[in-house]
């Protein structure tokens, strides 16, 4: 039985659309898993971009299927345990390998600077002045 037979145009065309954009996703993904430098930059690569593309194509089958008459479960719960479990599973990846490499950590921001006079948070003392901050007497 030929599933794409009766599909209408229209509905062949998005599919096909959302097929080329998932394609596209899982090839942008698996590029940043090879060719990115460092794990959390090579982790990023996976978990958002493949997610999504894996997610379009998937998308398509449910609709495939759905087309026809034939509606199955499955497609669905693998979109929902893809887009539950991807960024857990990357949270996990993360910790650990900062638990392994504190080198990995970011370098912290810079000191925001703070208006004369205005707190940095509700209830804290006022910024202290330097001497280009102090109004001329």
């Amino acid at each position: 039985m030929n599933l794409l037979a009766g599909l209408p145009l229209w509905l062949d065309a998005l599919l096909a659309l959302l097929l080329v954009v998932g394609a596209g996703f899982a090839l942008i993904g698996s590029w940043g898993l090879a060719k990115l430098s460092d794990f959390p930059k090579r982790l990023h690569g996976p978990t958002k971009a493949t997610t999504l593309g894996v997610g379009c194509v998937l998308i398509v089958s449910m609709a495939v299927f759905a087309w026809a008459g034939e509606f199955g479960a499955h497609e669905l719960l693998i979109t929902v345990f893809l887009f539950l479990t991807a960024p857990v599973s990357a949270h996990l990846l993360i910790k650990a390998a900062l638990h392994a490499d504190p080198a990995l950590r970011p370098p912290p921001p810079p000191a925001r600077l703070v208006s004369p006079g205005l707190s940095a948070a509700p209830g804290a003392a006022p910024a202290a002045q330097t001497e280009s901050a102090r109004p001329a007497a």
